[in-house]
């Protein structure tokens, strides 16, 4: 998770950059201008990369907290596409001559109106992509903290469910040992009744033979 984090971080920031420079592009020309759409494409490419590797570690995130993640990438995504749309858009705009960037003030440059609103939105999303970020950080906290409570109660659980085969293997051997005895028992009572009953025979034989002595 600590990975994927830091790739975010990297994404934020590199974003961050691109909108800032797509937005010079409408105001640049000649060199300047070259240079800015080069590394504009360099960026384009090196985020959607990172996009990339997110999705890699994404894989291998447990099922509980990977649907937050997935969630993230898909507005990472749908974000880079829309700065890859303006970027199309600055390009395909015509330059404006005799722009010099040292200056800051757009009355002074007569930026139109478009290209203030167009700077502004850019402005306004990456407040957004700022404060999405922040929401996603502290999202992860909590999944973080919920997930390492979890585990203590599964911990809680396995150790419970260990007692309770401890106790149920000291039943099984008592029970074990019950058993032991009752089949003694029953098997002494058989013995008893087998000598009682020989006793008996042989009275009963004693008493014949005395009977029929007596008479002879």
């Amino acid at each position: 998770m600590e990975l994927v984090q830091d790739y975010e971080q990297q994404y934020a920031v590199q974003t961050a950059e691109i909108t800032a420079q797509i937005g010079r592009i409408a105001l640049a020309s000649g060199a300047e201008r070259n240079k800015l759409i080069s590394d504009v494409d360099r960026q384009l490419e090196e985020s959607q990369e990172l996009l990339e590797q997110i999705g890699l570690e994404i894989r291998d995130i447990p099922q509980g907290s990977r649907a937050a993640y997935t969630s993230r990438l898909n507005c990472y995504q749908a974000e880079w596409k829309r700065l890859q749309q303006e970027f199309g858009n600055a390009k395909a705009a015509r330059p404006k001559a005799g722009y010099d960037s040292s200056v800051d003030d757009f009355d002074e440059i007569g930026i139109q109106e478009d290209q203030k609103r167009r700077l502004l939105d850019n402005t306004e999303r990456l407040e957004r992509t700022s404060n999405y970020l922040n929401d996603a950080y502290r999202v992860t906290i909590e999944t973080e903290q919920i997930g390492a409570q979890v585990l203590s109660d599964l911990s809680q659980q396995r150790e419970t469910i260990q007692r309770s085969r401890a106790r149920l293997r000291e039943t099984d051997a008592d029970l074990s040992r019950s058993s032991r005895i009752l089949n003694s028992m029953i098997m002494r009572a058989m013995r008893e009744k087998f000598i009682l009953v020989v006793v008996i025979a042989a009275i009963f034989l004693v008493l014949v033979f005395s009977i029929y002595f007596s008479i002879s």
